[in-house]
């Protein structure tokens, strides 16, 4: 594997507590979503993989939230050798393992800059997380499945 290039391709963060007037005692509630995509570039061998994330702080006292942050952050890599039976699951967690140093680092900043404390992202365990879009997709395939 070889990272040809990295870039954030979407970014968006809102700091609502200032717009709205919101304030808030102690830790926040902070949600977390993580998505991943996968799609073959038109060179041989190369890929595009983007990790989606989606942030939302909360007021633990009024459900009110504080900020919102959403990233797309993006890879472009070089894969050889890999066998195609074994592509897909290297391209959803090796890839996205590669980005998240960064992608935690724009976290942290963006945060830090909209006038919050540093977030730091904990670990994701990329594995899980493809072990359960594998479930979730098997389980909307099972639906749409005509029963007799």
């Amino acid at each position: 594997m070889q990272i040809l290039g990295q870039f954030i391709r979407d970014l968006s963060f809102e700091n609502i507590a200032a717009q709205k007037g919101v304030t808030s005692d102690g830790q926040p509630d902070i949600g977390v979503q993580v998505g991943l995509d996968a799609r073959k570039r038109k060179a041989d061998g190369q890929y595009d993989v983007t990790v989606k994330l989606k942030v939302e702080a909360k007021a633990k006292d009024s459900d009110a939230v504080i900020f919102g942050l959403e990233l797309d952050y993006a890879g472009i890599f070089a894969i050889a050798n890999v066998p195609d039976a074994q592509l897909h699951p290297y391209l959803l967690i090796e890839c996205p393992r590669m980005l998240f140093p960064f992608v935690r680092r724009v976290v942290h900043d963006v945060t830090r800059d909209g006038g919050f404390p540093p977030l730091n992202l904990e670990q994701i365990d990329f594995m899980q997380l493809y072990r359960q879009q594998l479930a979730q997709r098997a389980q909307a395939e099972a639906a749409k499945a005509p029963t007799n």
